[in-house]
Parts: structure tokens; sequence; C-alpha cells
């Protein structure tokens, strides 16, 4: 499966940015889905993830309450809601999958920079 993440960008914090991730190539309702991101000098780190049937969502603690995932097999589109953006989610933000039994992700798309100003 091919991903493409967009939607990223400058904003001030306080503000809200959503991302986009389309999927092509396999069935897409078939994946778990993945964000991830990076900060300058920092390891990569999960953000949220959740299962191909929805029965499972969970977010890293330093987002929850303020980021949303969501996806739209019709349009084979995962979404990543972000509100309340601090400058410390400042960072590239990966999609991924994988398949169900894996353990890893396994497929990633090229990411899309969030810059948040204080």
């Amino acid at each position: 499966v091919q991903l493409q993440a967009s939607g990223g960008g400058l904003v001030q914090a306080g503000g809200s940015l959503r991302l986009s991730c389309a999927a092509s190539g396999r069935t897409f309702s078939n994946y778990d889905m993945g964000w991830f991101r990076q900060a300058p000098g920092k390891e990569r780190e999960i953000v949220a993830d959740f299962t191909y049937n929805g029965g499972r969502t969970s977010y890293a603690d330093s987002v929850k309450g303020r980021f949303t995932v969501s996806r739209d097999n019709a349009k084979n589109t995962v979404y990543l809601r972000m509100n309340t953006l601090k400058p410390e989610d400042t960072a590239v933000y990966y999609c991924t999958a994988r398949l169900p039994w894996r353990t890893t992700y396994d497929y990633w798309g090229l990411g899309t920079l969030v810059t948040v100003s204080s």
C-alpha cells in the first residue's frame, strides 16, 4: 500500500490542523493505521493508531484529548485532527499501515511538516 500524508503547515499555538493520509495500491480497509511524528533532534514516536475495524484506537499521552484519528474507507483516507496545538507538537508527521497480524508498521508515507509557533 502506498501512503501520502498532507495537510501540514505553520500554525500558532492553540490552533488546529487536520492531516490527511491517502492510501492506494491495496485494500485499504484491511490495514491497521497509525500516525507517527519525529521532532528535530528527537526519536520518532507514535502519536495514534487504530485497528482496521475500528475496534481499538490508542493515543500517546501527550496528545490525548487534543488529537483525534478517523478513517474513511470509501475514500481510502485516514485523518489526524489536531486541536489545541502546542510548540512541542512541531514535527514531521508520518502515516503508516500494517496488516493486522503484524507487530510493526511496514508501510510508510512521506511525512508532512507541522510547525507550531509560540
